[in-house]
Formats: structure tokens, C-alpha cells, sequence
């Protein structure tokens, strides 16, 4: 099995830090390692080197190849711009296929955070020999949910497909009955009081033959242009030329939440989508705590997420649950709930024409 790590996002709700020319999986959120390199160790930690790709878009190829100097040029997947995520994996798939006609790979966001980096290996070691037995299919991992996140998509599992033994036990893999968008907060406390409904973390697992297939039924002019870019793939300019003209859309909209044939994987070791200010706060820190970096000074403050990248101090009095990020040219101040909406403010400011904070 190959290993695609998708990392050409933007990562808005974690701006000031997270810029459009540096974002969110090139910095340092979750210890001293970028995002990046750390998903990168965790596979290359017990798969070969040469089986790891990177997605990404031109722009971060320089970071890319400087964070990762052991990956291999030819396993470089660059994107001359962004179209979301069913052209960067369709892009992805006719590269393994030059190389493997007939290969099986699994996406992987590379803003992922995972606590069992031993448990993680498990299953996507399972997951390889379900699409090995099941070409036809899209194999996927879910999470079983600890708590009523509102900020994630859901996977509802129906009947068992099959037991799987291992060393501590089974796994025992459920057919999928449909995806379900991010729900509010009363409909995810029943999600996580039902064995059905898991976290959707992203994690796919593909035939390259059998994607390619989907693409032809649920997107085809997307898999006309991959066809030709297929034909003409030692032409870097025409790729890029031809890789433009494919419509922006989401591999989810565009092909899962229509397949009718997948399998799933529930698994625990740890996820959480390092998505926004609040989840780096919940990761690393318990709820009461202040987590700070940088020069602070607080009285009778908890519960706080402080990142100052300044030579200045940050003074807070009385204060609590709130994020507080300070950079060279952005102070940004809000509500730990409120997180999410970090990206309202990206989008004016570039409505504002303020390209340079972006």
C-alpha cells in the first residue's frame, strides 16, 4: 500500500499563524515538529520511505522538500493550484499508477493528531488487507467518538462485514450506510451515544483502477481530464495546464456520499483534526489550564491558549476560555467556542483587499 499525505489546505481557523503562503501543516502547532513532518515520521516509522507521498500545491514545495529531506523527489505531487481534494487525489492516483497500474493507497490529511502512533499502524495495516481482498471497494477508517464534537463529519455504520482476529483481540469491520455532514450539537450528543456513528478523519483507502472507475461514473469530465493527463504525464507543463481546468470540489461531495459498496474501519488511537485554535488548546492542555507560548503574565486567568511570536508581553487579569494569539502585524482575540469562526475573518480581509495579512 501507498501512503498520499495530503497537505495543500489553507488552514483559515488558524490564521494569524497560518498563512496562505505558510499554513498550518508547515508550522509548529503541536510541539517543535511541523504537522507535516510529524504524520510523515509516524508512517515512516513502519512502512518504507519510498512508499510515502506528499500532496501538495506549488507554493509549499520549497517547505516541503526543506522539513523533509528523506523523501524522495519522484514522490512529490504538486498541484499548480488548489482545487480541493477530488483533483488532488485524482492527480495522486495517476501518479501511483505511472509507477504501479494497479496499485492500492490510502489519503491522509497531514493535520491529523494521533496519541497511539502503534494503534494507528494496526489499522492501517488492516485496512490494507481489506482492500487487498476487496478491490472494488473504498475501504475507510472511523473514530469512535468521546464527546459531541459539532466540527466533524460522521460515518453511520450498518451491518458487520466480518471479525478480524489480531494479537489483543478483534476487529470487527461494519458495511457503511452514508456519510453525514457536520451536525449541531444536540444531534451529535445522540451520535455519541449510538454504536452507530463514527468520526470520518478522512482516511480512504483505495484500489487506483477502482477510484479511477468512480471518477468515470460520478465525475466524468474530471476523469476525461485525469485520462489525459495520464497519457501525457511526462509533460509537467501541459499537467499543470490541464489540471487547471477541472472543477473545484470535494472528494466527499463528489464521489463517497454516493458510493453504495464501503467498509469501515472503527478504530481509537487518539485522532483529533487539528483544525482550529481550540483543538490545539484541547490537545495540549486540560480544560482549566492556560497553555502559553512565548512572554505572559496572567492573574486569575484559566482555561486560556496564549501564543505570542513578539518581543512584547501579554498581560491578561480575570481572564478565561479565550484564545489569544499575538504575531508581528495581528493581534487576534476571541472566545475558545468561537474558533471556528477565525475564518470569517480571513474572508474579510480579503474582501477588504488586505492581501498581506493573509
Amino acid at each position: 500500500m501507498k501512503f498520499v499525505i495530503l497537505a495543500g489546505g489553507g488552514g483559515t481557523r488558524l490564521w494569524p499563524v497560518s498563512r496562505k503562503n505558510s499554513p498550518k501543516q508547515v508550522k509548529p502547532f503541536i510541539g517543535d515538529r511541523t504537522m507535516l513532518q510529524t504524520t510523515f515520521d509516524r508512517l515512516a516509522s513502519a512502512f518504507p520511505v519510498e512508499d510515502i507521498y506528499i500532496s501538495t500545491n506549488i507554493a509549499q514545495k520549497n517547505d516541503v522538500v526543506t522539513q523533509l529531506p528523506s523523501l524522495h523527489s519522484e514522490n512529490l505531487i504538486l498541484e499548480p493550484l488548489k482545487r480541493d481534494t477530488a483533483p488532488a487525489i485524482g492527480l495522486a492516483a495517476v501518479h501511483l499508477m505511472q509507477k504501479e497500474p494497479n496499485s492500492n493507497f490510502v489519503t491522509i490529511n497531514s493535520d491529523a493528531h494521533v496519541e497511539d502512533n502503534a494503534e494507528y499502524i494496526r489499522i492501517l495495516k488492516l485496512a490494507d488487507k481489506l482492500i487487498n481482498e476487496n478491490p472494488k471497494k473504498c475501504v475507510m477508517v472511523g473514530v469512535n467518538p468521546t464527546y459531541p464534537e459539532t466540527g466533524y463529519g460522521y460515518i453511520k455504520m450498518k451491518k458487520s462485514y466480518g471479525e478480524f482476529a489480531h494479537a489483543e483481540g478483534s476487529d470487527t469491520v461494519f458495511e457503511v450506510e452514508k456519510f453525514v455532514e457536520k451536525p449541531d450539537f444536540e444531534t451529535a450528543e445522540k451520535y455519541v451515544s449510538s454504536w452507530e456513528y463514527l468520526w470520518n478523519p478522512a482516511l480512504f483507502i483505495w484500489n487506483t483502477q477502482n477510484l479511477m472507475s468512480q471518477f468515470k461514473e460520478f465525475l466524468p469530465k474530471h476523469f476525461e481530464i485525469l485520462q489525459d493527463i495520464n497519457n501525457d504525464y511526462l509533460n509537467k507543463t501541459a499537467v499543470q495546464e490541464k489540471f487547471t481546468k477541472m472543477d473545484p470540489i470535494s472528494i466527499d461531495y463528489g464521489i463517497m456520499e454516493k458510493l453504495d459498496d464501503m467498509l469501515v474501519v472503527p478504530a481509537d488511537f487518539g485522532w483529533a483534526d487539528i483544525g482550529h485554535w481550540r483543538t490545539v488548546k484541547d490537545v495540549l492542555s486540560k480544560e482549566d489550564e492556560n497553555l502559553v507560548k512565548g512572554s505572559y503574565i496572567g492573574e486569575d486567568s484559566k482555561g486560556n491558549l496564549i501564543y505570542n511570536y513578539t518581543d512584547n508581553i501579554i498581560c491578561t487579569i480575570g481572564l478565561e476560555n479565550m484564545i489569544i494569539v499575538q504575531t508581528s502585524d495581528v493581534l487576534l482575540v476571541c472566545p475558545k467556542d468561537r474558533s471556528q469562526d477565525v475564518k470569517k475573518i480571513v474572508s474579510q480581509l480579503k474582501d477588504q483587499g488586505k492581501h498581506h495579512l493573509l
